[in-house]
């Protein structure tokens, strides 16, 4: 807990949850999104949402996946209730222009509140569009999402004290990029997609240094079959400053 008379409020834990192809893409060069994982890696995605207050995803990825961000069968909704949360999740998508469709499925199932992060850059008739069929609508930071409030505001007024991060890959960067990711849960899956305009795990703007790089401590490691399930916590941040060429911690 902070010290007393400081201005750091709680945010929830952050978890991300992603597969990838050996060589780190999320789809093919087209950039789009097709399963490549295998039933043993989407059961996962369930059991991580069971213990998830929240579960968030960037607008691209609940466009084009027709996700809807929910729990699943009542197996594992029963697994959440044992869990002492709520049988349903919240579901929070993040379009920093606004542009997620009002049509999207997600939309289609109302079983949990849809809470839409965004930017000041988005248009006004975008914003009404979203208000009339999310449950809340809020904007964080001027051109990008100041994603450090978004989740202050979602521990204070959602009561998120986990949230569960499926991406995609700009999304991810963002969160990254702000130290607020505790812990990757990485399926590497036996596929080489390759080109340039692929979609990886963490797109974005990137590290410009060695410095910037996010390090991570294995925590855990499993086979199935061809299928690797690696999980990661995330070392806390700490700048590397180069001398003479060479990088030192």
């Amino acid at each position: 807990m902070p010290a007393s008379g400081a201005t750091a409020r709680p945010r929830p834990f952050v978890y991300i949850n992603v597969a990838t192809t050996a060589d780190g893409k999320l789809a093919p060069g087209n950039r789009h999104f097709v399963p490549f994982s295998s039933k043993r890696d989407r059961q996962l995605l369930l059991e991580l949402r069971t213990r998830a207050d929240a579960v968030m995803a960037g607008a691209r990825t609940v466009d084009l996946a027709d996700t809807t961000l929910g729990p699943g069968a009542s197996r594992f909704r029963e697994m959440r209730l044992a869990h002492g949360l709520s049988e349903y999740n919240l579901r929070v998508v993040v379009s920093g222009l606004a542009t997620l469709d009002p049509n999207a499925e997600i939309f289609r199932h109302r079983f949990s509140p849809i809470i839409i992060l965004t930017t000041g850059r988005a248009p006004r008739k975008k914003l009404q569009a979203l208000r009339r069929v999310a449950d809340e609508v809020e904007v964080f930071g001027a051109d990008e999402l100041d994603v450090i409030e978004a989740l202050r505001w979602l521990r204070e007024k959602w009561k998120v004290k986990r949230l569960l991060c499926e991406g995609g890959g700009g999304l991810n960067e963002v969160l990254f990029r702000h130290h607020v990711v505790d812990e990757v849960y990485l399926t590497l899956c036996p596929l080489l997609f390759g080109g340039h305009y692929a979609p990886t795990m963490v797109d974005g703007k990137g590290v410009e240094s060695l410095g910037e790089a996010t390090r991570l401590r294995l925590k855990s490691l499993k086979r199935v079959g061809d299928e690797l399930f690696l999980v990661y916590r995330v070392k806390k941040h700490r700048t590397v400053k180069s001398v003479q060429g060479t990088a030192t911690q």
